[in-house]
């Protein structure tokens, strides 16, 4: 497995944060089912094509493909590194989990559509489809983009609102898992990543949502905001880091015990 892979060769290991899940767990097993099947929903076509049109056609949706299977990659990897580093198995993470799963797979075709729209713009192809009755129509009318926009961010708030639960369910745990001052610190610090991801994507529902399809453009572009704002929060709490990192060191000894 891939997990076990990563999990022999350290991928992740950060100084001061001992891990404790040091085997892959039956939810991670099922986790990793479920991405998979995921992934396989997202493939353009399970046909080959009988022509090459056809394959052309088909090979518009690579870069909507690309950018939505970093999308899985990057959630699957979140929650991998959470296993490792707290190696919860209790009830509520299962809980929690599974409906981490639930949200992916009920996700994954609205994802798909909404960057197969996006790429197609930004490609300038035609991105009229052909309905059984053989009329060209354009998959979303002008009156349907604001909602196209809440529901892709319904989804997006959804993911990140798991995860911050999962990790504040760690923080609350940190005398039960033994965190030491810079688990609890760095547990702090991806709290507060994740709660930045939730406030923006509200903020893009909440646009859309008052703004309606006039307002379906800036809701977009307000995640355009997830880069700069991580990038300064990252940036500030990565020098308190550096330097509890550099006291540690300094004397030798282990981190005190939160």
């Amino acid at each position: 497995m891939i997990r076990e892979k990563l999990l022999s060769q350290g991928v992740g290991e950060e100084f001061g944060f001992r891990w404790r899940g040091h085997d892959v767990t039956r939810i991670e097993a099922l986790s990793d089912a479920v991405f998979g099947f995921a992934i396989t929903l997202l493939v353009v076509s399970l046909e080959v094509p009988h022509t090459f049109d056809e394959l052309l056609f088909m090979m518009r949706g690579f870069l909507a493909f690309a950018i939505c299977f970093a999308i899985l990659v990057m959630v699957w990897y979140q929650q991998y590194i959470f296993f490792r580093r707290y190696g919860m198995r209790d009830t509520g993470t299962i809980v929690l989990n599974a409906f981490l799963l639930f949200v992916v797979l009920f996700y994954i075709y609205p994802l798909k559509f909404v960057w197969n729209f996006l790429t197609n713009i930004l490609i300038t192809f035609d991105m009229r489809v052909r309905l059984p009755s053989g009329e060209m129509i354009y998959p979303v009318a002008r009156e349907q983009a604001g909602t196209m926009m809440i529901i892709f961010g319904v989804g997006y708030v959804a993911v990140f609102v798991v995860f911050a639960l999962l990790y504040i369910r760690a923080y609350r745990k940190r005398a039960e898992l033994e965190l030491n001052t810079l688990e609890v610190f760095d547990t702090r610090i991806e709290i507060e990543s994740l709660l930045l991801q939730v406030a923006i994507g509200l903020l893009s529902v909440a646009i859309a949502a008052l703004g309606g399809w006039r307002f379906a453009g800036p809701s977009g572009w307000v995640y355009g905001l997830i880069g700069p704002t991580l990038a300064t929060h990252g940036k500030i709490r990565g020098k308190q880091r550096k330097r509890m990192e550099a006291d540690i060191r300094a004397t030798s000894a282990e981190p005190v015990t939160a």
